[in-house]
Protein backbone atom coordinates (compact mmCIF):
# COMPACT_ATOMS: atom_id res chain seq x y z
CA UNK A 1 0.00 0.00 0.00
CA UNK A 2 1.22 3.37 -0.79
CA UNK A 3 2.00 5.85 1.65
CA UNK A 4 -0.50 8.21 0.34
CA UNK A 5 -3.43 6.19 0.97
CA UNK A 6 -1.81 4.74 4.56
CA UNK A 7 -1.39 9.21 5.53
CA UNK A 8 -5.50 9.66 4.30
CA UNK A 9 -6.57 7.27 6.38
CA UNK A 10 -4.76 7.76 9.35
CA UNK A 11 -5.96 11.27 8.98
CA UNK A 12 -9.89 10.53 8.50
CA UNK A 13 -9.15 8.62 11.62
CA UNK A 14 -7.80 11.54 13.35
CA UNK A 15 -10.23 13.79 12.32
CA UNK A 16 -13.02 11.10 13.17
CA UNK A 17 -12.02 10.64 16.88
CA UNK A 18 -11.62 14.39 17.71
CA UNK A 19 -14.85 14.93 16.06
CA UNK A 20 -17.25 12.09 17.59
CA UNK A 21 -15.77 12.62 21.40
CA UNK A 22 -13.90 9.25 21.22
CA UNK A 23 -10.80 10.77 22.71
CA UNK A 24 -12.64 11.83 25.93
CA UNK A 25 -13.14 10.12 28.99
CA UNK A 26 -16.81 10.98 29.41
CA UNK A 27 -18.53 10.24 26.13
CA UNK A 28 -21.23 12.23 25.10
CA UNK A 29 -20.63 14.16 28.53
CA UNK A 30 -21.72 11.03 30.63
CA UNK A 31 -19.44 9.45 33.03
CA UNK A 32 -19.04 6.54 30.34
CA UNK A 33 -15.95 5.80 28.27
CA UNK A 34 -17.01 5.34 24.15
CA UNK A 35 -16.33 1.82 24.87
CA UNK A 36 -18.63 1.58 27.85
CA UNK A 37 -21.21 3.96 26.47
CA UNK A 38 -21.14 1.50 22.83
CA UNK A 39 -21.46 -1.97 25.59
CA UNK A 40 -24.56 -0.20 27.25
CA UNK A 41 -26.52 0.27 23.60
CA UNK A 42 -25.43 -2.87 22.15
CA UNK A 43 -26.74 -5.04 25.34
CA UNK A 44 -30.23 -3.02 24.76
CA UNK A 45 -33.30 -3.47 26.31
CA UNK A 46 -33.77 -6.97 25.59
CA UNK A 47 -29.88 -7.96 26.94
CA UNK A 48 -27.58 -9.81 25.42
CA UNK A 49 -24.61 -12.59 25.89
CA UNK A 50 -21.30 -11.83 26.52
CA UNK A 51 -19.94 -14.13 23.67
CA UNK A 52 -22.09 -12.38 21.31
CA UNK A 53 -21.23 -8.60 22.39
CA UNK A 54 -17.42 -9.47 22.00
CA UNK A 55 -17.96 -11.06 18.36
CA UNK A 56 -20.34 -8.23 17.38
CA UNK A 57 -18.00 -5.46 18.46
CA UNK A 58 -14.37 -7.00 17.87
CA UNK A 59 -13.19 -6.98 21.51
CA UNK A 60 -10.93 -9.99 22.51
CA UNK A 61 -12.56 -11.26 25.79
CA UNK A 62 -10.61 -9.73 28.60
CA UNK A 63 -11.47 -6.38 27.50
CA UNK A 64 -14.94 -7.08 27.01
CA UNK A 65 -15.01 -8.61 31.03
CA UNK A 66 -13.23 -5.24 31.87
CA UNK A 67 -16.10 -3.33 30.04
CA UNK A 68 -18.60 -5.47 31.64
CA UNK A 69 -17.06 -5.09 35.37
CA UNK A 70 -16.91 -1.16 34.88
CA UNK A 71 -21.06 -1.48 33.49
CA UNK A 72 -21.62 -3.96 37.09
CA UNK A 73 -19.71 -1.77 39.17
CA UNK A 74 -22.00 1.28 38.20
CA UNK A 75 -25.01 -0.64 38.73
CA UNK A 76 -25.81 -0.16 35.42
CA UNK A 77 -26.14 -3.74 34.37
CA UNK A 78 -26.24 -7.41 36.18
CA UNK A 79 -24.35 -10.44 34.89
CA UNK A 80 -25.64 -14.26 35.17
CA UNK A 81 -23.08 -16.79 34.78
CA UNK A 82 -24.65 -19.41 32.40
CA UNK A 83 -23.45 -22.80 34.58
CA UNK A 84 -24.21 -25.14 31.05
CA UNK A 85 -21.63 -22.54 28.83
CA UNK A 86 -18.99 -21.17 30.66
CA UNK A 87 -17.85 -17.80 29.96
CA UNK A 88 -20.67 -16.92 27.99
CA UNK A 89 -22.82 -14.75 30.43
CA UNK A 90 -26.37 -13.49 29.98
CA UNK A 91 -26.60 -9.77 30.37
CA UNK A 92 -29.47 -7.62 31.17
CA UNK A 93 -29.09 -3.73 31.84
CA UNK A 94 -30.63 -2.31 35.30
CA UNK A 95 -33.40 0.54 35.33
CA UNK A 96 -30.31 2.39 36.13
CA UNK A 97 -28.88 1.03 32.98
CA UNK A 98 -32.37 1.33 31.01
CA UNK A 99 -32.08 5.34 31.83
CA UNK A 100 -28.63 5.59 30.96
CA UNK A 101 -29.22 4.00 27.78
CA UNK A 102 -32.29 6.22 26.78
CA UNK A 103 -29.77 9.25 27.85
CA UNK A 104 -27.30 8.09 25.95
CA UNK A 105 -29.82 7.99 22.58
CA UNK A 106 -30.61 11.34 23.27
CA UNK A 107 -27.35 12.93 23.23
CA UNK A 108 -26.36 11.13 20.17
CA UNK A 109 -29.22 11.98 18.06
CA UNK A 110 -28.45 15.80 19.60
CA UNK A 111 -24.94 15.26 18.30
CA UNK A 112 -25.87 14.10 14.96
CA UNK A 113 -27.67 17.20 14.87
CA UNK A 114 -24.94 19.58 15.87
CA UNK A 115 -22.80 17.76 13.09
CA UNK A 116 -25.64 18.05 10.33
CA UNK A 117 -26.80 21.54 11.26
CA UNK A 118 -23.93 23.61 10.35
CA UNK A 119 -24.18 22.75 6.64
CA UNK A 120 -25.65 23.78 3.92
CA UNK A 121 -28.72 21.12 2.25
CA UNK A 122 -25.76 20.45 -0.71
CA UNK A 123 -23.48 19.66 2.05
CA UNK A 124 -25.49 17.51 4.13
CA UNK A 125 -26.84 15.55 1.41
CA UNK A 126 -22.76 14.96 0.18
CA UNK A 127 -21.99 13.97 3.90
CA UNK A 128 -24.69 11.46 4.14
CA UNK A 129 -24.03 9.42 0.93
CA UNK A 130 -20.67 9.77 2.12
CA UNK A 131 -20.80 7.99 5.31
CA UNK A 132 -23.07 5.67 3.70
CA UNK A 133 -20.51 4.53 1.67
CA UNK A 134 -17.85 4.46 4.28
CA UNK A 135 -19.90 2.74 6.17
CA UNK A 136 -20.17 -0.06 3.18
CA UNK A 137 -16.74 -0.22 2.48
CA UNK A 138 -15.42 -0.60 5.73
CA UNK A 139 -17.75 -3.47 6.42
CA UNK A 140 -16.06 -4.98 3.43
CA UNK A 141 -12.81 -4.44 4.96
CA UNK A 142 -13.72 -6.17 8.18
CA UNK A 143 -14.49 -9.11 6.55
CA UNK A 144 -11.77 -11.93 7.01
CA UNK A 145 -11.79 -15.27 4.64
CA UNK A 146 -10.12 -18.54 6.18
CA UNK A 147 -9.68 -22.22 5.25
CA UNK A 148 -12.75 -23.97 6.79
CA UNK A 149 -13.52 -27.65 7.26
CA UNK A 150 -16.58 -28.40 5.00
CA UNK A 151 -18.11 -30.28 8.08
CA UNK A 152 -17.90 -27.27 10.28
CA UNK A 153 -20.98 -25.46 11.47
CA UNK A 154 -20.51 -22.53 10.00
CA UNK A 155 -19.31 -23.87 6.35
CA UNK A 156 -22.14 -26.44 6.68
CA UNK A 157 -24.26 -23.57 6.79
CA UNK A 158 -22.77 -21.86 4.33
CA UNK A 159 -23.45 -24.43 1.50
CA UNK A 160 -26.87 -25.14 2.71
CA UNK A 161 -28.11 -21.55 1.98
CA UNK A 162 -26.02 -21.88 -1.37
CA UNK A 163 -28.20 -25.12 -2.45
CA UNK A 164 -31.63 -23.13 -0.94
CA UNK A 165 -30.81 -20.07 -3.41
CA UNK A 166 -29.99 -22.49 -6.10
CA UNK A 167 -33.33 -24.32 -5.43
CA UNK A 168 -35.35 -21.17 -5.34
CA UNK A 169 -33.94 -19.50 -8.99
CA UNK A 170 -33.27 -22.51 -10.62
CA UNK A 171 -36.56 -22.46 -12.98
CA UNK A 172 -36.38 -26.51 -12.34
CA UNK A 173 -35.14 -26.22 -8.72
CA UNK A 174 -31.92 -28.17 -7.82
CA UNK A 175 -31.40 -31.41 -6.88
CA UNK A 176 -27.55 -31.79 -5.54
CA UNK A 177 -27.55 -35.14 -6.24
CA UNK A 178 -27.79 -34.78 -10.12
CA UNK A 179 -25.14 -32.06 -10.20
CA UNK A 180 -21.53 -33.06 -10.38
CA UNK A 181 -20.25 -33.42 -6.94
CA UNK A 182 -18.72 -31.75 -4.19
CA UNK A 183 -18.42 -33.62 -1.24
CA UNK A 184 -16.66 -32.85 1.93
CA UNK A 185 -13.88 -35.16 1.29
CA UNK A 186 -13.27 -33.82 -2.08
CA UNK A 187 -12.97 -30.10 -0.75
CA UNK A 188 -10.42 -31.07 2.12
CA UNK A 189 -6.99 -31.35 1.52
CA UNK A 190 -5.08 -32.03 0.04
CA UNK A 191 -8.06 -33.08 -2.54
CA UNK A 192 -9.51 -29.77 -2.35
CA UNK A 193 -10.59 -26.69 0.11
CA UNK A 194 -13.25 -24.72 1.16
CA UNK A 195 -12.98 -20.98 2.70
CA UNK A 196 -15.44 -19.25 4.33
CA UNK A 197 -15.88 -15.61 4.83
CA UNK A 198 -16.79 -14.05 7.85
CA UNK A 199 -18.30 -10.86 9.20
CA UNK A 200 -17.90 -10.54 13.00
CA UNK A 201 -17.26 -14.27 13.19
CA UNK A 202 -20.26 -14.61 11.05
CA UNK A 203 -19.96 -16.65 8.03
CA UNK A 204 -21.15 -14.33 4.92
CA UNK A 205 -19.99 -16.81 2.06
CA UNK A 206 -18.05 -19.54 1.20
CA UNK A 207 -16.44 -21.15 -2.37
CA UNK A 208 -14.27 -24.22 -3.21
CA UNK A 209 -12.25 -25.65 -5.28
CA UNK A 210 -11.00 -29.44 -6.38
CA UNK A 211 -7.55 -30.37 -7.36
CA UNK A 212 -7.13 -32.76 -10.13
CA UNK A 213 -4.38 -35.15 -11.51
CA UNK A 214 -3.94 -32.79 -14.37
CA UNK A 215 -3.35 -29.86 -12.83
CA UNK A 216 -6.67 -28.13 -14.07
CA UNK A 217 -8.84 -27.02 -10.75
CA UNK A 218 -12.93 -27.29 -10.80
CA UNK A 219 -14.71 -24.35 -8.54
CA UNK A 220 -17.54 -25.49 -6.61
CA UNK A 221 -19.87 -24.04 -4.20
CA UNK A 222 -19.35 -19.99 -4.62
CA UNK A 223 -21.84 -18.09 -2.46
CA UNK A 224 -22.14 -14.66 -0.72
CA UNK A 225 -24.92 -13.79 1.73
CA UNK A 226 -27.37 -11.54 -0.56
CA UNK A 227 -27.25 -8.56 2.42
CA UNK A 228 -23.32 -9.22 1.48
CA UNK A 229 -23.20 -8.58 -1.93
CA UNK A 230 -21.64 -5.93 -3.95
CA UNK A 231 -18.62 -5.48 -1.36
CA UNK A 232 -16.58 -7.74 -3.77
CA UNK A 233 -16.62 -10.52 -1.22
CA UNK A 234 -17.17 -12.60 -4.23
CA UNK A 235 -13.80 -11.40 -6.22
CA UNK A 236 -12.18 -11.80 -2.61
CA UNK A 237 -12.83 -15.53 -2.60
CA UNK A 238 -12.34 -15.72 -6.34
CA UNK A 239 -9.23 -14.16 -5.78
CA UNK A 240 -8.15 -16.83 -2.96
CA UNK A 241 -9.47 -20.05 -4.40
CA UNK A 242 -7.09 -19.30 -7.46
CA UNK A 243 -4.02 -18.01 -5.24
CA UNK A 244 -4.68 -21.46 -3.69
CA UNK A 245 -5.14 -23.39 -6.56
CA UNK A 246 -2.03 -22.29 -8.02
CA UNK A 247 0.09 -23.58 -4.64
CA UNK A 248 -1.62 -26.93 -4.77
CA UNK A 249 -0.26 -27.04 -8.83
CA UNK A 250 -3.14 -26.61 -10.79
CA UNK A 251 -2.52 -24.74 -13.79
CA UNK A 252 -5.68 -24.44 -15.20
CA UNK A 253 -9.40 -23.26 -13.43
CA UNK A 254 -12.17 -24.54 -14.65
CA UNK A 255 -16.62 -23.82 -13.67
CA UNK A 256 -19.66 -24.65 -14.93
CA UNK A 257 -22.94 -22.15 -13.70
CA UNK A 258 -26.24 -21.94 -14.69
CA UNK A 259 -27.78 -19.63 -16.81
CA UNK A 260 -29.84 -17.35 -14.14
CA UNK A 261 -26.76 -16.76 -12.39
CA UNK A 262 -25.86 -13.33 -14.30
CA UNK A 263 -24.43 -12.12 -11.32
CA UNK A 264 -21.95 -15.17 -10.85
CA UNK A 265 -21.21 -14.88 -14.95
CA UNK A 266 -19.93 -11.49 -14.77
CA UNK A 267 -17.56 -11.90 -11.85
CA UNK A 268 -16.29 -14.64 -13.90
CA UNK A 269 -16.20 -13.20 -16.80
CA UNK A 270 -14.91 -9.90 -15.15
CA UNK A 271 -11.99 -11.98 -13.43
CA UNK A 272 -10.31 -13.31 -16.55
CA UNK A 273 -12.35 -16.63 -17.38
CA UNK A 274 -13.03 -17.01 -20.41
CA UNK A 275 -16.13 -19.28 -21.85
CA UNK A 276 -15.24 -22.62 -23.69
CA UNK A 277 -17.37 -25.23 -24.77
CA UNK A 278 -18.98 -27.91 -22.62
CA UNK A 279 -16.74 -29.86 -20.37
CA UNK A 280 -19.21 -31.73 -18.63
CA UNK A 281 -22.53 -33.37 -18.26
CA UNK A 282 -24.13 -31.42 -15.31
CA UNK A 283 -27.69 -30.85 -16.31
CA UNK A 284 -28.03 -27.54 -14.50
CA UNK A 285 -25.12 -26.00 -16.42
CA UNK A 286 -25.69 -23.64 -18.88
CA UNK A 287 -22.38 -21.71 -19.37
CA UNK A 288 -18.53 -23.23 -18.86
CA UNK A 289 -15.59 -21.12 -18.12
CA UNK A 290 -11.60 -21.35 -18.13
CA UNK A 291 -8.95 -19.31 -16.44
CA UNK A 292 -5.31 -20.24 -17.05
CA UNK A 293 -3.47 -19.76 -13.80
Amino acid sequence: MDAPSIDQVRRFNRTTTERVGALNDRFLGRDLSLGEARLLWEIGEGGARSRELGRRLGLDSAHARRLLRSLEKRGLIVVKEDETDKGNSAIKLTQSGLQERAELDGRADAFARSLLEPLTDAQRGKLLAAMAQVERLLVASMVRVTVADPTSKDARWCIEEYLAELDERFDTGFDPSRSSSADAHELTPPAGLLLVARLREEPVGCGAVKFHGNAVGELKRMWVAPEMRGLGVGRRLLLALEESARGAGMKVLRLETHRALSEAIELYRRSGYLEVGRFSDDPYADHWFEKRL
